[in-house]
């Protein structure tokens, strides 16, 4: 199911010819990882390894390998684990700058917020540290015109069965039949414009831009795993097996 990116010349050029410009990228890695205690309270989240990689290194590694140069990790629990991992990213094809929350997470929008000065005034790249799949991120559409968001959505798995948000077409919306949000986006900065820093949820956002018609979305129906939990890490493992 691996996708040999850094290969292929064809979806490099795709890339490159999708965008305005190359895209910086954000990594959340700073959450606790309640629901894999103990696992988790001596490795932090993103240094799972599912595949014979981290789950870390692997998002480093494809952004790396379709031009993303100037990655963004935000740390908080275990953070300097997450450093002495990563290092300063070369390994990897980027530059990593870290976004430290101390000694407690400003959750998904406050994390994000935090990290702006670093993410400059385009739409960036956004990946959760805890999923695994095979979605090329080539493929993601850039926003558009006022739109503030760029959206991959998933069939519900097991353990979100009611899903977060409907699509229609391109058209994310907050009712309607529900998919899940992958933890892949293309964020705008100016999603964050009436935020002040702490700690707060990207959902919330997200809501009030798709009731403003502001976020497009698409579906990714290939293998994608949330590695949140003991059940979903193995299953991302015997995925990968």
């Amino acid at each position: 199911m691996e996708l040999d990116w850094a290969q292929s010349a064809v979806t490099m050029a795709h890339f490159m010819g999708g965008f305005k410009q190359t895209p910086r990228a954000m990594v959340l890695a700073a959450g606790r990882g309640e629901r894999l205690r103990p696992l988790t309270d001596f490795v932090p989240k993103p240094l799972l390894q599912v595949g014979g990689e981290t789950l870390l290194g692997r998002h480093l590694r494809l952004l790396g390998s379709i031009g993303v140069t100037d990655v963004v990790v935000n740390t908080a629990w275990l953070g300097s684990m997450l450093v002495r991992q990563a290092g300063d990213g070369d390994r990897y094809g980027v530059r990593i700058h870290y976004s430290d929350e101390g000694d407690e997470a400003l959750e998904t929008g406050g994390g994000i917020f935090r990290a702006l000065p670093r993410l400059g005034e385009q739409p960036f790249l956004l990946l959760n540290g805890d999923i695994w799949t095979d979605f090329d991120l080539t493929l993601i559409a850039e926003p558009a015109g006022d739109e503030l968001a760029s959206l991959v959505m998933v069939p519900n798995p097991p353990h979100n069965p009611a899903g977060d948000f409907g699509l229609v077409d391109t058209r994310v919306l907050n009712d309607g039949a529900r998919l899940t949000y992958s933890g892949i986006a293309m964020l705008h900065p100016e999603l964050f414009a009436d935020c002040r820093p702490g700690r707060f949820s990207l959902a919330p956002l997200l809501r009030r831009a798709i009731a403003d018609g502001r976020v497009r979305g698409q579906l990714h129906e290939g293998a994608w795993f949330d590695c949140g939990s003991p059940a979903n890490l193995e299953a991302a493992r015997r995925a990968c097996r």
